[in-house]
């Protein structure tokens, strides 16, 4: 009997398809690993921004996690947006559980704070919850310039690494891609045992359909930790991915505003192992 590469994303949902729970699903099946879910809210949006956003009864998030693992154990967890205080508490408890039996499942957290089109997707209430239950949980951190900001008050991605790993962070990946320079899109990656940040850089991609990028990037590393890359590989191929999924989708209209990325330029099938090997 053969298992597929189980990866398990707990985030919220993007009804236009883009982004969230959508992206993580195209992303993960894309690379060829099994998507699985655990919903934490539903937004109202389109790729013009976000109009109301419903978080999902606690104890329905801790439900889902604790069904989905119990079942089909995930290789890699991806958390994304938790919304608020008592999501943000629910998932923590759920993955605490599951990594006290499971220790070395990687965890990727994406700190969803803000849209791309720039509204809020986190309650206040939740941030310091965010910090003091879900980083030390996490194999790796992945916020962008405004998250990484809003998180330590600094603009130096060497100080907001020395931060964040103070908070409990193992390994931070500083995602640079809404920087404002259009020649090259510079992330700079800091892991755990390292002093130095290490820059990795990618082309920049001239387009406006940029909606769900973090998503995607993060459900990408949780995916290449589930096939069993080390961390530094995974955030190269998981940023390799991006890019192309950018370069695919960049002149594809999908709505009026920021529209999504092309997850399908090169589809992997599903892959499958061996466990008792």
């Amino acid at each position: 009997m053969r298992n597929y590469y189980g990866v398990l994303s707990i985030a919220g949902s993007d009804c236009s398809g883009g982004a969230g729970i959508q992206a993580d699903i195209k992303t993960i099946s894309a690379i060829g690993c099994y998507a699985m879910t655990a919903i934490t809210a539903v937004t109202v949006q389109n790729t013009t921004g976000v109009s109301a956003v419903q978080g999902i009864e606690p104890t329905v998030v801790e439900g889902q996690i604790d069904m989905v693992t119990a079942d089909i154990p995930p290789l890699a967890i991806k958390t994304g947006m938790l919304y608020d205080a008592t999501v943000t508490a629910a998932v923590a408890r759920a993955l605490k559980r599951y990594l006290a039996v499971h220790p070395d499942v990687p965890v990727v957290v994406d700190p969803v704070m803000v849209s791309t089109s720039g509204a809020m997707l986190i309650e206040p209430d939740a941030v310091k919850l965010l910090r003091e239950e879900i980083f030390p949980l996490a194999t790796l951190i992945t916020p962008n310039i405004q998250e990484a900001k809003a998180l330590t008050g600094s603009d130096d991605p060497a100080v907001q690494w020395r931060m964040l790993r103070e908070a409990g962070c193992r390994s931070v990946l500083l995602k640079g891609g809404d920087s404002e320079r259009t020649d090259i899109k510079t992330d700079y990656l800091g892991m755990d045992g390292e002093e130095e940040l290490l820059p990795i850089v990618a082309d920049a991609v001239p387009t406006r359909n940029t909606h769900g990028t973090g998503c995607t990037l993060s459900s990408a590393i949780a995916s290449y930790l589930a096939l069993g890359y080390g961390l530094r590989n995974a955030v190269e191929r998981g940023k390799l991915y991006v890019a192309r999924a950018l370069q695919a989708g960049a002149f594809v209209t999908a709505g009026s505003g920021h529209g999504p990325v092309n997850h399908f330029f090169s589809p992997r099938r599903l892959k499958n192992f061996n466990p008792d090997r």
